[in-house]
Order: structure tokens, then C-alpha cells, then sequence
């Protein structure tokens, strides 16, 4: 667990922002039932010291965990993603791989994973070849050796070439979540969901226009679904999706990926929030939400806003998370 401070050089100037309990870096609650957590993207060492806005300032001290440690984590897991080849499923596959953790892709066209992510040996990364809108093409043999899942799959809110071949929202966003979550055996560690914000007020201005062919009350269905499915589960609820990939890159390109300047996260609960959310944000926070246990079983909103904010750091990612439930 991260213990961070005030770098002595702020001590004496920091009664302008002063610092949250247990001298943990500063989260700042929003209305509404927010957090956001403007901090240095870099991993934390030792001793990191990091500027923010209004000349924050703070050093960690860590205990660093091995590379024997992570390697070790990493090859317990195998994390099933569905949704791979999309706008959020590309990046998150890309922070998988170069994770080292070992991942297993569910798609429609098993090629394309090939263009997106090279040539990967099977150790490393799996694909299986299935359609979510067709429950008898679900085998039980896809989720084999699973240990957690994660969802992105999505469609275009209003008719679209995307919609081609009955790629509707109540075909992909109802129909397939509930076909593939049926399928998936109870010993699932976690599933992680990706939905929208909006849900719970599709029948309400200006939430209605967006559900005019039934997005969000397909992922509200999608999401009660989940929650009554037994498996242990997270639901993130992005704004409106930003920062590329808006087509199909490479895993050089999708690796070295940023949030541009909106890297600062706003996380909530109670479908309050609105805003936008960065897509390499959206899926570090799928990825996060599946080691930080006070995520099971909770909903999400979040947003990005221009700031630094926690990058991969789970210990920032935890003071979120935690944050957005004390509000």
C-alpha cells in the first residue's frame, strides 16, 4: 500500500490544498458523488515527486513489488475479453499482452486479431472464433481455464453501417451479454462490464434522444442481467467515448497509446456523472477493477477531464474507487 506525503519542500505553502486522510495524495471529491485524482501519470517508486495543479506536490513511499511477483500473478490469470477488436477492446488487449498476462479473445472473424496484434504464440494470447448474439455457438471449451472476463462489446446507439448484419443494440447489447454470461461457469473470479452512463434515465431528457432505438435500456437489461448472474462482477459506466482508435492499428501503434491531455479520472456512482471518457481510460480502469477487490459487485460512472491522472497505478486507482463510494 502506497503511503504518501507532502514533499517538505511544500509543507509550509500547502494549507491551500490540504491533504486527504493519512496523508494519502489528494483526491478531490466532486458533486455528485465524484472523485477526481489529478496526479502524475508515471509509476510510483521509492520516492516520486510529481506536480499538479495549484503546485501539489507529493512523494510515495512503496514497497515495489518483484519482477518474480509479477510474473508469477500474471501467469495465474487468464483473462477472457469479448469485444477485442473494438475501439476500448484494442487497447485493452494491447495493456493485456504487455502486461504479460495471458489472454483469450472470443471473436467473429478470428483474422483480424492477427492484423491487430500480430502473430502471438498460444502461451500468450487465444483465439476462439464465436458470435455472443448465437447462444449454441458458445462452447463450454471457451471458457476453459478462465479466471476473469471482460466485456466491451458495443454497437452505434442510431442506425449506422456498423448495424450491417443485425449488429442492432438489442442483438449485441442485450442478446449477446446475455447469451455469453449464461455461458460462462460460476468460477469466474470477475466480469467486468462495460456500459454506458445514462442507463437508469433513458425515459428522461436528454437521455431519451440517445435511446431512441433502445441502446441504454438494452445495457440497463444487459446490466441487470449481471448482477443477478452469481458471478462476482464490476460495471464501468463510461461518458461519451473519445480518443481514438477510431479504426484498426497495430499492437506497436496501440501500445504506445495516450489519453492525449484528458488523463486526469472522475469516478461516480448513482448515474450522476456526465461528461466524456477517454478510451485508453476506460480500459485501464477495466483492467484495474479486476485485482481491487472493493470493486466486486459495485457500479461505475467515469469521465476524463485534461489533467494528469493514475495511469496504471493501482494504489491511485484504489483511492478512486474508494473515493467514489464515500461521496
Amino acid at each position: 500500500m502506497a503511503t504518501a506525503h507532502l514533499s517538505p519542500a511544500l509543507a509550509v505553502s500547502s494549507s491551500r490544498h490540504p491533504t486527504s486522510k493519512h496523508g494519502q495524495p489528494p483526491v478531490f471529491a466532486q458533486p455528485g458523488g465524484t472523485a477526481v485524482l489529478r496526479s502524475c501519470s508515471l509509476p510510483l517508486s521509492s520516492r516520486l515527486a510529481a506536480s499538479g495543479r495549484g503546485g501539489w506536490r507529493f512523494a510515495a513511499a512503496v514497497e515495489p513489488r518483484t519482477a518474480q511477483q509479477e510474473k508469477a500473478e500474471a501467469s495465474s490469470r487468464l483473462v477472457l475479453v469479448v469485444g477485442g477488436t473494438g475501439g476500448v477492446g484494442q487497447l485493452l488487449v494491447a495493456s493485456l499482452l504487455s502486461r504479460k498476462i495471458k489472454t483469450r479473445l472470443l471473436l467473429r472473424n478470428p483474422e483480424k486479431a492477427a492484423s491487430l496484434f500480430g502473430k502471438q504464440d498460444e502461451s500468450v494470447l487465444q483465439v476462439y472464433e464465436a458470435d455472443t448474439r448465437n447462444a449454441d455457438g458458445l462452447n463450454p471449451e471457451m471458457f476453459e481455464g478462465v479466471t476473469h472476463v471482460i466485456c466491451t462489446t458495443g454497437t452505434t446507439a442510431f442506425p449506422s453501417k456498423r448495424w450491417d448484419g443485425d449488429n442492432t443494440p438489442e442483438r449485441v447489447d442485450w442478446d449477446g451479454v446475455r447469451n455469453f454470461v449464461s455461458a460462462m461457469p460460476q468460477t469466474v473470479k470477475r466480469l467486468v462490464l462495460v456500459s454506458s452512463i445514462g442507463v437508469t434515465k433513458y425515459n428522461e431528457i436528454p437521455w431519451s434522444i440517445m435511446n431512441l432505438f433502445g441502446v441504454l435500456k438494452y445495457k440497463k437489461m444487459a446490466e441487470d442481467f449481471v448482477r443477478n448472474s452469481g458471478i462476482p462482477f464490476t460495471i464501468i459506466r463510461p461518458g461519451r467515448l473519445t480518443d481514438g482508435p477510431y479504426t484498426s492499428y497495430d499492437l506497436n501503434t496501440l501500445v504506445k497509446a495516450t489519453a492525449g491531455e484528458r488523463r486526469a479520472v472522475e469516478i461516480g456512482q448513482g448515474d450522476k456523472l456526465v461528461g466524456e471518457a477517454s478510451r485508453l481510460v476506460v480500459a485501464e480502469a477495466c483492467i484495474q477493477a479486476l485485482d481491487i477487490e472493493s470493486t466486486q459487485g459495485k457500479i461505475y460512472e467515469i469521465s476524463s477531464v485534461k489533467g494528469e491522472g493514475p495511469g496504471s497505478d493501482q494504489e491511485k486507482w484504489k483511492q478512486l474507487f474508494a473515493a467514489a463510494e464515500s461521496n
